[in-house]
């Protein structure tokens, strides 16, 4: 019986140890990141808009969010708008924060889309910062600008081309046409005033 009775007892101690870190841990921030790439073609020295999204889906507000998306190095794209590390006070509990980057890429081909890291402290009185990583919208194709324009472009070269090719071939028949039509007529204009004179 002794036995049962502290096994009960070294029971509820945990329990009650269990349930206390639990409801420190829902006292907490938790943020949740969102990377999208929000273009169906991407283009060489076309622009490109990313878009972050932080959900803060825990019971207090979290401070001192940083976000850093180094996904993006320098010799392969250029920042037209927006910056690629930028800082949040604070993100009240069950808020979102979005925020968008135009970007432009120098070179063309395949491209690892990675994750941006975010860092955050988790409460009002934390000392260790917190991390949280986005989504990684994966790998893309850059097109290169003339790909882009031989299959997107309207071709008027093209088309006045073209265009010029076929006349001889509108124009001559409707020339024949019209010089017999034009003989037709002037031989049946020339019967009529022989049938009026009569």
């Amino acid at each position: 019986m002794y036995s049962l009775k502290s096994f009960v007892i070294v029971a509820l101690i945990c329990t009650s140890l269990t349930v206390s870190s639990q409801n420190a841990d829902s006292q907490q921030a938790r943020l949740l990141v969102s990377k999208q790439v929000l273009n169906k073609l991407l283009v060489q020295d076309s622009d490109i808009l990313v878009k972050y999204t932080i959900y803060n889906v825990g019971s207090v507000p979290a401070t001192n969010v940083v976000l850093q998306d180094s996904g993006f190095p320098d010799e392969a794209f250029a920042t037209v708008k927006g910056n690629l590390n930028i800082r949040f006070n604070r993100i009240p509990s069950g808020a979102n924060v979005t925020h968008a980057v135009v970007i432009k890429p120098l070179t063309y081909g395949r491209f690892n889309f990675t994750a941006a890291v975010v860092q955050y402290k988790s409460s009002e009185g934390a000392e260790e910062p917190q991390f949280a990583i986005s989504s990684e919208p994966g790998e893309g194709y850059i097109i290169s600008y003339a790909e882009y324009d031989k299959k997107f472009s309207p071709h008027l070269l093209d088309w006045f081309v073209f265009a010029i090719m076929t006349l001889p071939a509108v124009v001559g028949p409707f020339m024949l046409w019209w010089v017999s039509k034009s003989k037709y007529e002037l031989i049946l204009k020339q019967k009529r005033e022989k049938v009026s004179k009569d």
